[in-house]
């Protein structure tokens, strides 16, 4: 599996249920690495992606404690069923796309995380864990700066240590 994820300087990743700046180039950057994948999130970032619809051009995978949660996706109501509805897939084709509590479940499971360092800190309440504060994380592969919305952000690449 995979996390793909935008933080600020601080690894803050949203603030109020939102995140912290949209950059265009970011966005473009997201969809070409997640189309024709699978991509799983929480409740909240379900509702909070455009008509709190579904991704196009993936499976949708939400996981939400309320069993009775309906959605035009697949929904799982704990972290073992996700697991095992994932049984299906190429976790190579699998992307964990947050918020905060799917990336701490799902994290252990990934070998990937591709990380749109924003070289600025915003105000924030939620966050992703620090990969260059880990042992078992290596930055492998870090982007050219890119310009956008008034701040500087590359694309970086980590992988977890076998």
């Amino acid at each position: 599996m995979k996390a793909i994820v935008v933080v600020d300087k601080n690894w803050a990743i949203g603030k109020n249920g939102s995140l912290l700046i949209h950059l265009p180039g970011d966005l473009k950057h997201f969809k070409e690495k997640t189309r024709g994948k699978v991509v799983v999130m929480g409740r909240s970032t379900l509702e909070s992606l455009p008509g709190g619809k579904p991704l196009p051009d993936r499976t949708n995978i939400v996981l939400s404690r309320n069993p009775y949660y309906k959605a035009d996706c697949t929904v799982c109501c704990s972290q073992d069923s996700l697991l095992r509805e994932l049984e299906q897939y190429d976790t190579d084709d699998v992307y964990i796309i947050g918020g905060e509590q799917i990336y701490r479940c799902f994290l252990p499971y990934c070998d990937t995380a591709y990380i749109t360092k924003i070289d600025t800190e915003f105000k924030a309440d939620r966050f992703f864990e620090n990969l260059d504060k880990r042992d078992n994380w290596k930055l492998v592969n870090k982007g050219e700066p890119k310009y956008e919305q008034g701040v500087y952000y590359s694309f970086t690449e980590y992988k977890r240590n076998e």
